[in-house]
């Protein structure tokens, strides 16, 4: 354990540095603490001795080491709460009643990605342990549907769909009634080979517009089995002043495309939990803070990915509201 005068320099070094991006010196320091240079210095080797802080090759500064982040989290770090422009900002999803909860997540956590300039993640469960209940379809107008699956866990998904050419009700209603009899109890990841081999030919039988009604019904299914993976603001990466090498960011940005690497992001443990470096199974060079909770009894998490000089009582802060208005909803 440190002392009081090396936990609080250890706190300096590291939010200083969580704000600048840049080396913290012994003098800003010493203007801070009110104390000698030499003291400063004295405590500022014992913390590198330690391996909570170290020196970078481009300046005489210090900055945070991965262990230094994990000690500021687990010893220093003091929760906080919401600050009100933030929390303005995700009310105005919470507090949207035509929204579906999926929708407020996805949302919010949107939101959240733009506030920080981290990457959000989203999973939900697999489409192998969800099964088509029912298929409904709610037409807007002659080209554009609405159509509502249901799985047999309770879980909605609506799709939004333009057909690109007028279609009749009559042709819909009977290609729904041709899905719901051939695709009910059917795992959501087999459906589009259920659709193509089995269905296809049905539709093609019965229905006048069997091609358009097909491909637009398709494609629904094909969306919905991917939604149980969202990411949000890969982009972001590029905003982070570590992250300057070209070949370091697509690399990371390659992660964030690769749905096995996003996988290993899925939570395992109750609350908050925050993996520094190699900790996390994703990159050694990031920080993942994550959390679950459960919709119609299954696991979903939430995640904010971003370099370790992440703004840790921010980023709790934030996923705790979502966590709380969640319960709330439910």
């Amino acid at each position: 354990m440190l002392t009081s005068r090396q936990e609080r320099l250890l706190k300096l070094i590291v939010e200083e540095y969580i704000k600048k991006a840049t080396p913290i010196s012994s003098k800003e320091l010493c203007e801070v603490l009110d104390c000698s240079s030499a003291t400063v210095r004295n405590e500022m080797a014992f913390l590198e001795d330690n391996l909570l802080i170290e020196k970078t090759h481009t300046s005489s500064g210090r900055i945070p080491s991965e262990k230094g982040y994990r000690y500021y989290v687990d010893n220093i770090l003091e929760p906080k709460e919401l600050n009100g422009e933030d929390m303005l900002k995700l009310q105005t999803i919470f507090h949207n009643n035509a929204l579906m909860l999926n929708d407020a997540i996805i949302k919010s956590m949107e939101i959240i990605s733009d506030l920080t300039n981290y990457t959000m993640v989203v999973l939900g469960n697999t489409s192998s342990s969800n099964r088509v209940n029912k298929v409904e379809v709610i037409p807007i107008d002659e080209e554009n549907i609405v159509a509502l699956i249901i799985t047999d866990k309770g879980h909605v998904e609506h799709k939004n769909i333009n057909l690109q050419e007028k279609v009749d009700v009559k042709e819909i209603k009977q290609t729904v009634e041709i899905i719901n009899k051939l695709i009910i109890n059917t795992p959501l990841d087999e459906v589009s080979s259920k659709l193509e081999f089995e269905i296809k030919p049905v539709i093609e039988q019965y229905v006048k517009q069997h091609e358009v009604l097909y491909n637009a019904f398709y494609n629904a299914f094909s969306d919905f089995t991917k939604d149980a993976v969202k990411v949000t603001g890969t982009s972001n990466i590029l905003k982070q002043p570590e992250f300057d090498d070209v070949d370091r960011v697509k690399e990371i940005v390659g992660k964030f495309d690769d749905q096995d690497m996003i996988k290993k992001i899925k939570a395992d443990e109750n609350g908050i939990n925050i993996y520094i470096g190699s900790e996390n199974n994703f990159d050694e060079n990031m920080t993942i803070v994550k959390t679950k909770f459960q919709i119609n009894g299954e696991d979903t998490t939430i995640a904010l990915v971003g370099p370790k000089r992440m703004e840790y009582e921010r980023v709790i802060a934030l996923l705790n509201y979502i966590k709380e208005n969640i319960d709330e909803v439910r």
